[in-house]
């Protein structure tokens, strides 16, 4: 048995700089069946870098305060505080705090079946500038923790960091 205050597990942002408060709680406890993650989400902030799907994992979210943004390919939903919402593997989201809310968003958000997902396993919706379109990128983590997104159509590559 493993017990944590959520205060307690170091804040750890994604190095896309989204958001400030992210808290892996299942790398903390040492999960390995699914991944939990506490964020704090300020207004224009997001719980990821942009409008992706995990093809390995689910993904389930709990909005504990707040109102948070979901882009779906059916368009945008609205998930209040007290509300879930869950992605099947393959489907595309991107949640947020709208830029013009009143009020932080706290949620978590859960995955599964592991606690970790491959990196090769999640593809981004991104402009590329070398097909001068949106286009399907696979993803990447360098050794020196960027992220690297290349182009599914033309393998141009982009690195964030």
């Amino acid at each position: 048995m493993d017990k944590r205050a959520i205060d307690d597990v170091p804040n750890q942002p994604s190095p896309l700089e989204v958001h400030s408060v992210r808290r892996p709680i299942s790398d903390a406890l040492g999960f390995s069946d699914f991944a939990m993650n506490y964020f704090e989400l300020e207004p224009g902030e997001s719980f990821s870098g942009g409008f992706h799907t995990h093809h390995d994992q689910e993904e389930v979210f709990y909005v504990q305060s707040g109102t948070a943004n979901f882009d779906t390919e059916d368009g945008e939903v609205v998930v209040d505080a007290g509300e879930v919402i869950r992605f099947e593997p393959g489907e595309f989201q991107q949640g947020y705090n709208a830029e013009d809310a009143d009020e932080m968003v706290v949620g978590f958000a859960f995955g599964a079946p592991a606690s970790k997902h491959d990196w090769d396993q999640i593809e981004s919706i991104v402009y590329c500038r070398a097909c001068e379109q949106e286009q399907g990128h696979g993803l990447e983590l360098t050794e020196d923790a960027e992220f690297k997104m290349y182009c599914l159509e033309c393998e141009t590559a982009i690195t964030t960091g």
